[in-house]
């Protein structure tokens, strides 16, 4: 399957660990329908302030990177982390102390590499969507 090509190409293959905790959003009824088709039926929609219907709310999602972060920083040296758009920049905004909804503000292309770290003893956000083609 697909699940491992990121890490692959990494060359972390061998040391991948699945984490249900980021695994991509539940969109629920919204699975699979652009944001247009959405908005047809719910106006003022977006995934950030109501979140899909009969879904994950963004809140949740929140909830499950938190616990990633704190896995993260259980260990000792860096982590390497693959998901998909929306749960790494809730992952981005809860790094930061943001609510989860604040993920809307981060921009974040396909294959880019983002790096979150310190300055000194507060967690910064120290590269950004490297690779898509705006760097």
């Amino acid at each position: 399957g697909s699940r491992g090509v990121p890490a692959r190409y990494s060359g972390f293959e061998t040391v991948v660990e699945v984490d249900p905790d980021l695994m991509e959003w539940d969109y629920g009824a919204d699975e699979g329908r652009t944001s247009e088709q959405i908005r047809a039926e719910r106006p003022d929609w977006t995934i950030w302030n109501t979140g899909p219907l009969d879904g994950e709310s963004v809140d949740s999602v929140g909830s499950r990177v938190d616990r990633v972060i704190a896995a993260a920083l259980s260990r000792r040296g860096d982590t390497l982390a693959f998901a998909h758009g929306h749960v790494l920049r809730v992952l981005a905004a809860r790094w930061i102390g943001l609510p989860p909804a604040a993920g809307g503000s981060f921009a974040l292309g396909t294959a880019t590499v983002s790096i979150l770290g310190w300055d000194g003893e507060a967690p910064v956000i120290r590269r950004w969507n490297v690779g898509d083609g705006l760097d």
